[in-house]
């Protein structure tokens, strides 16, 4: 009888011990399970850093005061202030001395004195001067207001790359975290026969790879903030959080705003500008022909005697002249002048073509990231996660291989990544429309009088490839 009651103990304590290691493993299981659950971005809230923390308002009041293309617009202005003021400047007059006979012979004449010469200048020409380069300085203001915007749009724009640098770099890191508590978890299975080796070594390799997905998100980081840096002007900054939430972007109006940018941008204001500067430059050239008036007097002393033996002494003399345009009436320069306006005028036809060109591609990026975001957000993850949550029972419940929960867990981790890309080509899109396509803050200012560049450079987020994380 005692041999029988023995091995029926036995087993009734090998069954126990192993009821034990189930509900360990199922705790250890859950455990990591809750963790996932805390880990995902936008499901709660994530461990605060004692990193410094700098906003969307400092880094703009920062670029206002440091960025070099601030005081080369000033330049340009107060250049083409100069050029207006020296246009409208009347000719100097000259003064010299004028000799004739100055030996005089036997008679001891000779005539010597100074005179003055002013050239007059006819037909309205210093008003024509003067209208020119009003055009360049306003030209040259309207660049200014250009080149504030472009700085301004660039720091948020760089600072919505950098907000979604490092939100993927928390996701990634979190999600590194999980995958080696996974590998962990995978070993202890194991060992109590309840995973196999491909299991452990399917752990691993999404550990590895979660790992070189946190490198890269770093190197991502580094390269958004060192260009966000250079923008606002001090290369020295260092790597602070950013605080906001990409999803603050409000939904514009794609349509009304291409038409907005047609017709509204300073970058058409230029033009339109050069168009007046040269109407006036071709007035100016046809009233080139009118002659100035020459005028010219002066003293001087004659040495020449008269019949009583006295010299002549003291005496003026004047004249008056004007150039005949009879051989250069300034054909080529008026020829030359109605070519420069016809350009002008066709240059303002150019950049609403060249704006429409360029905001073609941007709405199309508005649009389908906006689409994007609605699904990953409304239909994409949350099935994604539904169908994790479904994996992660079964497997507690033994009912499904830890493969399978592992394959859902780096689905949900991709469409989150995708997501945050989409929410920052959104918000990056929506940016350069509500901008008029000016994106690019380190640009040099154009120089007045010049043509305008009006889209040089458009920022749109770095794409990084997704295919090993």
């Amino acid at each position: 009888m005692n041999n029988l009651i023995m091995p029926v103990k036995f087993l009734r304590v090998r069954v126990d011990t192993v009821s034990a290691l189930r509900r360990v493993i199922r705790f250890v299981v859950s455990f990591s399970w809750a963790l996932f659950f805390v880990a995902l971005p936008g499901r709660s809230q994530t461990i605060p850093s004692e990193q410094k923390r700098i906003t969307l308002e400092e880094l703009q009041q920062m670029a206002l005061q440091t960025n070099p293309t601030f005081r080369q617009s000033a330049a340009n202005i107060q250049a083409a202030e100069g050029r207006k003021k020296q246009s409208g400047s009347y000719p100097n007059p000259t003064v010299g001395y004028q000799g004739e006979q100055i030996r005089g012979g036997a008679f001891h004449g000779g005539e010597q004195g100074f005179f003055v010469q002013q050239d007059i200048v006819l037909g309205g020409k210093l008003d024509l001067n003067r209208k020119i380069f009003d055009q360049e300085l306003k030209q040259a203001e309207t660049e200014a207001e250009e080149q504030k915007l472009r700085v301004v749009t660039n720091v948020r724009m760089s600072y919505t790359q950098a907000l979604a640098a490092q939100q993927t770099l928390e996701l990634r890191q979190n999600l590194s975290k999980l995958a080696d508590d996974a590998v962990e978890t995978s070993h202890q299975l194991a060992n109590v026969g309840q995973a196999d080796a491909p299991d452990v070594l399917e752990s691993e390799v999404e550990a590895q790879q979660a790992q070189l997905a946190v490198t890269m998100a770093e190197q991502n980081q580094q390269r958004v903030w060192r260009a966000l840096a250079a923008v606002v002007g001090n290369p020295r900054l260092p790597l602070m959080k950013v605080e906001g939430k990409l999803e603050d972007t409000p939904t514009v109006n794609a349509d009304e705003l291409v038409e907005k940018i047609v017709n509204e941008s300073p970058a058409v204001r230029i033009a339109e500008l050069g168009v007046k500067r040269a109407e006036a430059a071709s007035a100016r050239a046809k009233r080139e022909p009118i002659p100035d008036l020459q005028l010219r007097g002066g003293m001087q002393q004659n040495g020449e005697l008269l019949a009583n033996g006295r010299a002549v002494g003291l005496q003026g003399f004047a004249g008056v002249g004007v150039r005949i345009p009879i051989f250069d009436r300034n054909q080529g320069n008026i020829a030359a002048a109605k070519a420069d306006e016809e350009r002008a005028k066709r240059e303002v036809e150019r950049v609403k073509l060249v704006l429409r060109e360029r905001a073609a591609s941007v709405v199309q990026n508005y649009t389908f990231s906006q689409t994007a975001v609605e699904r990953y957000k409304n239909q994409m993850i949350p099935r994604a996660q539904k169908a994790y949550e479904m994996y992660a029972k079964k497997y507690r419940e033994m009912a499904a291989a830890y493969p399978q929960v592992l394959i859902a867990q780096r689905t949900v981790m991709q469409l989150e990544v995708s997501y945050i890309t989409a929410l920052e080509n959104f918000a990056t899109s929506s940016l350069s429309l509500q901008s008029y396509l000016l994106t690019d803050g380190l640009e040099a200012p154009s120089q007045p009088g010049g043509i305008d560049r009006p889209v040089r450079e458009v920022n749109m987020p770095f794409q990084m490839s997704t295919s090993s994380q």
